[in-house]
């Protein structure tokens, strides 16, 4: 039987192999979109097909295989696990996942929802922002117009100051103290967008990020946890000026001036990848503690736990005014 509530969760993307031609593929499509980087197409092709791809690849190419579980990305992994068990509880929705780049594609997971009444889109970025939540609606508008896809849709633009995230965000830094005990500094690490971005698209992201950070700040200061929580952005991709500080420089500043311990959290990724496990895991790791910090602790995604679960459960709940297409 038809189900008629829908669900699409779209994510960014990951290549489909830890091999030179599957991540230059993905590359290549990622890169290519007007939405992450803006400059005119004549100009940036060929840049990027003859001087970008060929350096970054066989740089990057043994940091998507030290991550990598059983043949494939812990994007895809955990999201697979997300979506299987959305399902079981949403039985009454019909569960789809979906990638803004890459596999499985966004046209497929359209098609399997052509019987639903109404759908609701729930791109997987925190905090909105037109290099992805914006590129992620694009993509599916244009699909739709396209392929004469008829659906009633509605999405949630992003979920940054959601109780129900504040309190998952919450959850994991309280379990991660009780394991590993508190650290001098929590540092919330945000993906970083090109400064420019903000004046000229109307970009609200870093304001969305300032956001939940203060919010997850108020609720451990109001459950008396008494430490310093600091945010910074990620990242860097190329030669311009991008939103600061840098993750990188407050790791090695914070080693300088004293902090012997610190653990790190990326509120903006709903599940684990290259940029939390190896940028943040392992290059900022070496950063923190070749410059005389001591102890170092990644903080996981919500990934396929119950909280994001839970969370995804409440934002579909609890958010009264879902937006038209």
């Amino acid at each position: 039987m038809n189900k008629k509530q829908g669900l699409l969760l779209v994510n960014l993307g990951t290549p489909s192999a830890a091999t030179p031609m599957a991540i230059r593929n993905y590359l290549t499509e990622f890169l290519l979109d007007r939405h992450v980087v803006d400059l005119p197409a004549f100009i940036w092709y060929p840049i990027l097909k003859y001087l970008i791809l060929p350096k970054r690849v066989p740089y990057i190419i043994n940091h998507y295989q030290k991550i990598w579980i059983e043949n494939e990305s812990p994007l895809l992994r955990y999201s697979k696990r997300l979506i299987n068990q959305l399902q079981l509880a949403l039985p009454d929705m019909q569960c789809e996942l979906a990638m803004t780049y890459g596999e499985p594609n966004l046209l497929s997971a359209l098609n399997n929802l052509k019987s639903c009444e109404k759908v609701t889109l729930l791109p997987l970025f925190p905090q909105y922002s037109t290099t992805t939540t914006q590129a992620v609606l694009a993509k599916v508008k244009q699909l739709i117009a396209d392929n004469n896809i008829k659906i009633n849709f509605s999405y949630i633009r992003d979920y940054a100051d959601h109780p129900s995230y504040i309190d998952a965000l919450y959850s994991q830094v309280l379990q991660a103290f009780s394991i590993q005990g508190q650290p001098d500094v929590l540092l919330l690490s945000y993906h970083g967008i090109p400064e420019r971005y903000i004046d000229k698209r109307q970009d609200d992201y870093v304001q969305r990020c300032q956001l939940t950070t203060k919010l997850l700040t108020n609720k451990c200061q109001e459950n008396g946890i008494d430490l310093t929580i600091k945010m910074a952005y990620q990242s860097k991709f190329g030669k311009g000026k991008w939103v600061e500080p840098n993750t990188s420089d407050i790791l090695e500043k914070l080693a300088k001036t004293g902090s012997k311990y610190v653990q790190v959290i990326c509120p903006g990724f709903s599940a684990d990848c290259i940029e939390t496990l190896y940028e943040i895991d392992e290059q900022n790791r070496e950063i923190f503690l070749n410059a005389g910090g001591e102890q170092f602790y990644y903080i996981p995604a919500l990934n396929d736990t119950s909280l994001q679960v839970e969370l995804i459960k409440d934002i579909l709940e609890k958010t009264p005014f879902l937006k038209k297409f």
